[in-house]
């Protein structure tokens, strides 16, 4: 990909600026043209692998998912051989659009492209395509089960079709129920869940965030911009802490083949004016992003976005992730539709908080606690809080990072009579420097565990109640990546492989845990002691003789900060 000179002035971190995202959109957009059927509505994409929806499904994914780039883009060009598509895709080649099915995923993204592209595109349609297309995406928006948990699309159809007058108040009510749905997964502080249950990832910021808060800012309407923007300013607090120092996200949940559309909530506040961001730190936190997967390897030699990570990696693919799927990145170019002249453009690149300071952040909601630290600009982040309804290693392990991720191994786990499995999480609470919950283990025992962490220092103890005597457990930590070093030392009931066995009753375990890229870093060791003072009970003494005492028991954990 041919991307202008660095510009180290106006972007001193990245030295990207609003060129280099023009450029970026362009050689996206030129690159899966070719792969255009003939009549322009599909756009097959190559590979092997072809999602559970199937051929024709994915297909619309391509052209909807590239449509979206164009649309940001305001291309004019481009949107008129997608407006062939559209005309094509109407009048019968597109599926059907069925409740609950891809497809409806995919309408989504058209219907907003359309909205916001209306008089480039939609205003220049022939009537009786207009007619097809509003009907089309009728029968999506007046589904009862349109607001799904695959992509939180409440009522796109139906704010779309409301904006052009088709059946004003059937759109208003498929609206209403898209919003009725999402205020279900809000947790409060600015967080959802990805549907039901207790799934937190980025559909917080590509989705439940996205899709409402444009709504009310494209229909100026105050009062839902007010509720909605609200959210996201809160969340923004919360989610800047998720880029590392390089510019990797937090690698952790599902889709992540998505990539740098983890930079939607960034553009978006921006957008909208609901962000606590200077202009200058979101810009940084987004050119990082994005530059971040372009130096590796995302785009392969075609000019395609890839299915994986930085190249090809099955392992962060669902199902559902077909050719087309990384093209949902489109949505981290919303920033273009701020006008060249913007302060996110035009300030100064400032330090994302991963590069201001070492910094330990409890989050509330989904019961987690992110550490930083600025000596190796590394995130961490210690899941207390997230699941999904099955084991998934995205979802459960005990921490995720911004420069690992998780590995066959079963990398950052308690491994209970040979099980990995960490079921039925419920948090016992987040504070100053800690993060707590309790799980499901194997042989129905109940762990409770709590995380202490400081500077680049884990201390992770785990009260084992319920089990067999003499049950196997093993602890393990980060995994290994090259430049990073992954540290893991036995504490408490465990011998230098990191395993123990549990007693008669409640067992302590506890060990100490370190990730880092900091080559002068003192020996894990010497950091901290801790000292096991009762059943459950232990206190940590951290270099410098300041002690954190804590109790584990199966009902909950009590912190305590000594002198």
């Amino acid at each position: 990909m041919q991307l202008p000179p660095e510009d180290r002035t106006l972007s001193p971190h990245t030295g990207y600026t609003r060129a280099h995202w023009e450029a970026a959109a362009d050689a996206l957009l030129a690159a899966v043209e070719p792969y255009a059927t003939e009549d322009r509505a599909l756009y097959h994409l190559p590979g092997d692998r072809e999602s559970w929806s199937g051929r024709l499904s994915d297909g619309l994914e391509g052209y909807a998912r590239t449509l979206l780039l164009a649309a940001f883009r305001q291309d004019a060009t481009a949107l008129e051989r997608y407006a062939d598509g559209l005309a094509a895709g109407v009048s019968g080649v597109w599926p059907r659009i069925a409740d609950r099915s891809q497809p409806l995923v995919e309408a989504a993204s058209i219907a907003f492209a359309l909205r916001i592209t209306k008089p480039l595109l939609w205003d220049r349609l022939d009537d009786a395509v207009r007619q097809r297309t509003a009907a089309w995406l009728d029968e999506r928006a007046h589904r009862r089960g349109l607001a799904l948990q695959l992509g939180a699309v409440p009522g796109h159809g139906g704010r779309f079709l409301s904006s052009v007058g088709h059946d004003p108040d059937a759109s208003r009510k498929a609206i209403d129920r898209g919003l009725e749905r999402i205020e279900q997964w809000y947790v409060g502080e600015g967080w959802y869940t990805d549907g039901d249950g207790r799934k937190f990832d980025y559909y917080n910021g590509w989705a439940m965030h996205l899709y409402p808060v444009l709504h009310a800012w494209l229909a100026q309407d105050d009062r839902l911009l007010d509720l909605y923007g609200g959210r996201l300013s809160r969340h923004l607090d919360d989610y800047a802490r998720l880029f590392g120092a390089d510019g990797a996200p937090m690698h952790q949940g599902r889709s992540l083949t998505y990539r740098f559309a983890t930079t939607v909530p960034l553009w978006l506040g921006a957008l909208t004016g609901h962000t606590p961001l200077p202009p200058g730190e979101t810009r940084r936190l987004a050119s990082g992003a994005l530059k971040y997967f372009l130096d590796r390897g995302a785009v392969d030699s075609r000019g395609l976005l890839t299915l994986g990570w930085h190249g090809p990696d099955s392992a962060v693919l669902q199902g559902y992730s077909g050719p087309a799927s990384p093209y949902w990145a489109s949505k981290g170019f919303l920033g273009l539709l701020l006008p060249a002249d913007h302060e996110v453009w035009t300030a100064v690149e400032e330090p994302g908080p991963a590069e201001r300071s070492d910094a330990v952040t409890s989050i509330a909601a989904p019961n987690w606690l992110l550490q930083s630290t600025r000596s190796d600009g590394l995130v961490r982040l210690h899941n207390h809080g997230s699941e999904d309804v099955r084991y998934d290693p995205y979802y459960t392990r005990l921490a995720y990072s911004t420069v690992t991720e998780p590995s066959e191994s079963y990398d950052n786990s308690l491994i209970v009579g040979g099980d990995p499995n960490r079921t039925e999480i419920e948090p016992l609470g987040v504070g100053e420097g800690w993060a707590a919950s309790r799980h499901r283990a194997a042989g129905g025992a109940r762990v409770s565990s709590v995380v202490l962490a400081r500077g680049a220092v884990e201390v992770r103890a785990f009260l084992v109640s319920g089990a067999e005597p003499g049950t196997p457990v093993r602890v393990t930590g980060w995994a290994a990546r090259d430049g990073v070093r992954a540290e893991l030392l036995p504490a408490v009931g465990l011998d230098d492989e990191l395993s123990g066995v549990t007693g008669e009753g409640d067992t302590l375990f506890v060990a100490l845990a370190r990730l880092t890229a900091d080559a002068d870093a003192v020996p894990l060791g010497e950091t901290v002691t801790v000292r096991a003072v009762g059943e459950g009970e232990l206190t940590v003494v951290w270099s410098g003789g300041s002690e954190t005492r804590v109790r584990l028991d199966g009902s909950g954990v009590e912190i305590t900060a000594g002198g």
